[in-house]
């Protein structure tokens, strides 16, 4: 049965969120907000977790997860940048993007994609999101929270809670985030390519 907590969205609590935590340490899988719709999510270095996630959303193994970071020295450390994306990327987030770019050897190779060897990462505006990284300490492996056979994320805490009670270990409600999903931007080939439009602003690239 899943933990339900209601969190503040701008303002979240710090109770809350250091329970969250301790949660995430301790293993769980946890539905989350994020500035472009509800996220699944577990550390990193939580195998099982990855699974779970899988099989929620139904994916195979072949399926890329998204690394969610607190601030871009965090992202650094997973992914190699030049200059031209450090600093489109960096004038970017916190934001509504994704980024699939080259990863370094901080990132299991599990989570890479295995010919390319890049990852995606993110940085989100989310506060409650936020809250959570800052205190976690680490990124979050992430999936974004849709359903199979659904067209669209689900936007409502109690709703994923009584959804999913069964499979996940805690629902973190700051109320409706949206359905849009990240733009993602590819720059594993040195130049960027927008190659899914979503809540971001694709021009800017």
């Amino acid at each position: 049965m899943a933990r339900y907590l209601d969190v503040h969205p701008q303002n979240p609590q710090p109770r809350s969120i250091s329970q969250v935590v301790a949660m995430l340490r301790d293993d769980a899988v946890i539905a989350y907000p994020t500035d472009s719709c509800y996220a699944l999510g577990t550390r990193i270095e939580n195998h099982s977790g990855a699974d779970r996630i899988r099989q929620i959303r139904q994916l195979d193994d072949k399926h890329h997860f998204t690394l969610v970071c607190a601030d871009f020295a965090q992202l650094g450390q997973l992914v190699v940048l030049d200059n031209s994306a450090f600093r489109a990327i960096k004038a970017a987030t916190p934001g509504p993007y994704t980024f699939i770019l080259p990863a370094t050897p901080e990132v299991p190779r599990r989570l890479a994609h295995a010919k390319k060897r890049s990852v995606g990462v993110r940085i989100t505006e989310h506060p409650v999101a936020q809250a959570i990284l800052r205190e976690l300490g680490e990124p979050l492996l992430s999936s974004t929270l849709l359903l199979p056979g659904s067209e669209w994320p689900m936007t409502e805490g109690w709703q994923i809670k009584e959804e999913l009670d069964a499979v996940l270990d805690a629902v973190v409600d700051a109320g409706d985030c949206g359905t849009e999903p990240t733009t993602v931007v590819d720059w594993t080939e040195g130049a960027p390519e927008v190659v899914r439009v979503g809540a971001g602003d694709p021009d800017r690239f």
